[in-house]
């Protein structure tokens, strides 16, 4: 079976070898047992279902959170020649009707459900009467009630493992903390079940966070010198930031969509189409956007304020660069995201224990967003994996960070927030700091208090730092009344009483604006690795490609990747012979679309 395996990799989806743990997953699924995988986006996790499923006798059952998501992997795998279908609610009955049929005869090597469905008492018979390969659980975190993507849903499949205890399962993810690990277990049965751990990283992107500083233009500077005509995601905290910051690109010239939960279906599906049919366009979301997404051209991930955790963050970011080409994740944030957040969680409705596991996991991404060493070691290490060294391959890497003695600065700050009454916001303490005698001020009397102009060493955006640095280290926090003030934590004694030594970074110099219009650069990040002469075959190969999507309905990326263009730019195939050498070129690819780009490779290469 290891060798039919491996012949379905090289034969129907155009790979010479596996990569990761996949083959032991594979085996493991051939041989009958269950299997978690967690593996990084853009890793291969659909092929370690997908070829079990095609080996296996019967039909693969594949829960699937998303219809979009559904419906591209099954457009990828009808190109690649695989018999694959689903089942959701955009069908007409009588397309349902037609998947059924195909199935009960025994058509269909993979079948995409939403969990709904699947659980439906009709649709379970219908099972009962079929021959089953396997059942997949993807995007699994989703059974977690402490995860980030909560589906209730996915609560209910562990029915499939006491309905059908002989058909192998496998339940994957590209992220989940060691705690959500063993959620995913407890709740599907999957107790005896293999975990496949290979690692997060995610060496291809890039990480950058940086300080909110008129944050729109730092949005269009990014985008423009880094990354114009390339697709891209935005996510926003707030709806009305997501409609406001898209419409404000469109004004800038850079195509953006909003997308959040109060937009009808209709509109969110059809900006969602666009983004994954159409080259060079920008999602602006919510976190209602991005699960399953397979987009693999997403060259960038910018958040526009602080995500609720860690875990969120890496499966946000992840969605760039799946095609394993360079990417960036950049991030901005300020104190007010910190202090939001956490207003948001003492406010919220769920249980203390709730609230304690939230606060923790937002501490811990703040601490990663103020970090002055390798941003990918310490996100590695939240993860559970070790990273040796630094990566050169982040803001800290490349720009390392300066630090001082805040000792002393962080004792005045916050005996100032403590006389005040622990009742006033961050711009108020400092102008007691920096000794600001205002109206407000000597109606309270605090001009007579000790820490009275005690911080004019600093200037007011060097307090700013100190006091968001605090906040970022759980030094400070907002009450769960009176959102905008400022208190000290249990935490801040230990600085008062000079029992911790406290290490800040020195924030960069702001570096002044040219008034000189910007100008935009041609090509995004892709194009400036390409040789000098071949831009222009890279241009062609891409159109042909639009051209044959728009025609049969599907997003370009199904026909072909980025990087299969790259590497036939690299080796310029002369035949068909060699150009089904060349990664993520299958017999069934080949033979549909082969003579077709062999003929602009042709077209734009000197033979000798």
């Amino acid at each position: 079976m290891r060798d039919h395996a491996l012949q379905i990799l090289q034969s129907v989806f155009g790979y010479d070898s596996f990569r990761h743990s996949q083959e032991e997953v594979i085996h493991e699924l051939l041989s009958g047992k269950d299997a978690l995988v967690l593996m990084p986006t853009g890793g291969g996790k659909s092929l370690c279902y997908q070829i079990p499923a095609i080996v296996r006798p019967g039909t693969g059952i594949i829960v699937s959170p998303l219809i979009s998501l559904m419906q591209n992997q099954v457009n990828a795998l009808l190109q690649s020649g695989v018999r694959a279908a689903f089942l959701n609610s955009s069908q007409e009955s009588e397309e349902a009707g037609r998947v059924k049929k195909a199935l009960m005869a025994g058509e269909l090597d993979l079948l995409y459900v939403a969990p709904e469905r699947l659980l439906s008492p009709g649709f379970l018979t219908l099972l009962g009467r079929i021959k089953l390969a396997l059942f997949a659980i993807d995007e699994a975190h989703c059974v977690s009630q402490w995860g980030h993507d909560f589906r209730r849903d996915y609560l209910e499949l562990s029915v499939l493992h006491e309905k059908f205890p002989q058909i192998p399962r496998i339940a994957l993810t590209a992220t989940a903390d060691e705690a959500t690990r063993r959620e995913i277990i407890e709740r599907l049965g999957l107790e005896k079940a293999r975990v496949f751990i290979t690692g997060f990283d995610r060496s291809n992107i890039r990480y950058s966070i940086t300080l909110k500083d008129n944050p729109r233009q730092q949005l269009l500077r990014f985008i423009e010198e880094n990354h114009t005509g390339e697709a891209g995601i935005v996510y926003c905290l707030s709806r009305k930031k997501v409609e406001t910051t898209a419409k404000w690109l469109n004004e800038h010239n850079i195509k953006a969509l909003a997308y959040h939960a109060g937009l009808s279906a209709e509109i969110r599906a059809g900006h969602q189409n666009r983004f994954l049919q159409e080259d060079g366009i920008i999602i602006v979301a919510t976190i209602a956007f991005g699960l399953g997404i397979d987009k693999p051209d997403v060259r960038y991930v910018a958040h526009m304020d602080l995500p609720k955790s860690i875990e969120a963050y890496y499966q946000e970011t992840g969605r760039a660069g799946r095609d394993g080409l360079a990417a960036e994740a950049w991030m901005t944030y300020g104190m007010q995201d910190i202090v939001l957040l956490r207003h948001m969680i003492e406010n919220s409705e769920a249980d203390e224990k709730r609230k304690g596991l939230e606060r923790r996991k937002l501490d811990s991404l703040v601490g990663l967003a103020e970090i002055t060493t390798c941003l990918r070691q310490a996100l590695l290490a939240y993860l559970g994996e070790t990273y040796p060294g630094s990566c050169g391959n982040c803001d800290t890497c490349l720009e390392p960070v300066e630090t001082w003695d805040g000792t002393i600065a962080a004792q005045k700050a916050l005996s100032c927030i403590y006389r005040t009454g622990q009742r006033f916001g961050a711009g108020y303490v400092i102008d007691v700091l920096l000794g600001n005698e205002t109206e407000r001020m000597k109606s309270l009397g605090h001009e007579k208090l000790s820490t009275f102009g005690i911080g004019t060493e600093l200037s007011a955006e060097a307090w700013r730092s100190v006091i968001r640095q605090l906040t970022a280290r759980n030094f400070l926090c907002a009450p769960a009344e009176g959102f905008g003030s400022i208190m000290l934590t249990k935490e801040a004694a230990a600085v008062l009483k000079g029992e911790v030594k406290i290490e800040l970074r020195k924030e960069k110099k702001k570096v002044k604006k040219s008034k000189k219009p910007r100008i935009r650069r041609g090509r995004g990040g892709v194009e400036k690795t390409l040789a000098a002469g071949d831009h222009q075959l890279w241009k062609a190969l891409r159109e042909r490609r639009t051209a044959l999507a728009k025609e049969q309905g599907v997003p370009p990326y199904v026909i072909f990747h980025d990087i299969t263009f790259m590497e036939m730019i690299e080796s310029r195939p002369r035949d068909l012979n060699e150009m089904s050498l060349i990664s993520g070129v299958g017999e069934k690819k080949l033979e549909l679309y082969g003579r077709d780009f062999l003929a602009i490779i042709n077209k734009y290469s000197i033979r000798p």
